[in-house]
C-alpha cells in the first residue's frame, strides 16, 4: 500500500533500494520439489531473499519470500524498499519481480494501515512499466482512472470509495485494491495482516501481502486461498494460496505466494 516516501522522484526510491540478482544455486526441497534462491539483500540484522519452486514436470508450483528472523530487528526509523529479482525459474510465473516495503510509521490511510510493517508487492509488470507511474508524466490521472475490466479484478476487491482515481494511486505502484469482506472498518479495524491487489492503465498489475511487524513476532501460520478473477490478462502460472509460516529449524519467516495453476489469456 502507499509509502509516504513514494511522491520522491523513482531515481531517489531507487537510491534507496538494494536490488537482488535474479537466480543462484538451487536447494533441493522435498524429492519431488526443487527450490531456487534469489541471492539475498540485508534488512535491520538480517536479510531477505526471494525463491521459486518447481514441480518434478518443471513447472512452477510457488514463488516467495524468506526473511531471517533477526530481519526484524534493527530495522530503519525512516523505512526502507527493497527490489528483488526471482530466479529464472519463476519464468513461467505471471511474476516480474518483488518490492519489498519496510513502513516503521505505517501509512495512509492510517487509521487502517497506521502499524509498523512490510508490505510485499509481487510485480506482473516490469520496471519500466512501474517507473512510468509518475505524477509529473503526461496522462497520468486518466491512466489512474483507467481500470481493469471488471472480469479481470479478483472477486470481492474494490477501490476505496470516495477519492478520485488519481488520488489513490501511489507514484511507481499505482492503483490499490482492498478485499470489500475484510470488514476494513476505520476504528474497528484491527490490522495485523491483509491481502491487497493492484492495477495502473488497465492491467492487472500487483498481488501485495502486508503484515505487521508484531505480527510476525509472534511467528505465526496462515494459509488460505487467493481470489481469484474471472479472466486472465496473460497465459502463466498464477498462485491459487497465499501462506505465511514461521521455519523454526531456518529461522526465517516464509511468506508464500503457491498452488501455482496455468491460465490462459481471456
Amino acid at each position: 500500500m502507499r509509502h509516504h516516501r513514494m511522491h520522491r522522484s523513482l531515481g531517489l526510491a531507487l537510491a534507496a533500494c538494494v536490488t537482488v540478482a535474479g537466480c543462484s544455486a538451487a536447494a533441493a526441497g522435498p524429492e519431488e520439489i526443487r527450490t531456487y534462491f534469489s541471492s539475498s539483500a540485508s534488512v535491520g540484522h538480517g536479510a531477505v531473499r526471494t525463491y521459486t519452486t518447481v514441480g518434478p514436470n518443471g513447472d512452477p508450483t510457488g514463488v516467495g519470500i524468506r526473511m531471517s528472523a533477526t530481519a526484524l530487528d534493527g530495522l530503519p526509523d525512516t523505512g526502507a524498499m527493497f527490489m528483488l529479482g526471482l530466479p529464472e525459474q519463476a519464468s513461467a510465473t505471471v511474476f516480474d519481480h518483488v518490492m519489498l516495503n519496510w513502513n516503521p510509521h505505517g501509512h495512509e490511510p492510517e487509521i487502517l494501515f497506521g502499524k509498523p510493517h512490510f508490505d510485499m508487492h509481487f510485480y506482473m509488470t516490469d520496471m519500466p512499466s512501474i517507473e512510468g507511474i509518475d505524477p509529473g508524466a503526461p496522462e497520468y490521472a486518466a491512466r489512474a482512472a483507467h481500470l481493469p475490466d471488471a472480469k479481470y479484478i479478483p472477486r470481492d476487491y474494490i477501490t476505496p470509495p470516495g477519492p478520485l482515481a488519481s488520488q489513490l494511486a501511489v507514484p511507481f505502484m499505482g492503483v490499490h485494491w482492498m478485499d470489500a469482506t475484510a470488514g476494513m472498518i476505520p476504528g474497528v479495524y484491527d490490522f495485523t495482516q491483509t491481502f491487497i491487489n493492484g492495477s495502473w492503465d488497465g492491467n492487472y498489475t500487483f498481488m501485495e501481502p502486508m503484515m505487521t511487524r508484531a505480527w510476525l513476532l509472534t511467528r505465526p501460520t496462515v494459509r488460505e486461498g487467493i481470489k481469484a478473477p474471472l479472466a486472465y490478462q496473460h497465459t502463466a502460472y498464477y498462485p491459487t494460496v497465499y501462506s505465511v509460516r514461521f521455519d523454526h529449524q531456518a529461522q526465517e519467516f516464509d511468506v508464500a505466494l503457491a498452488g501455482m495453476t496455468l491460465r490462459h489469456k481471456s
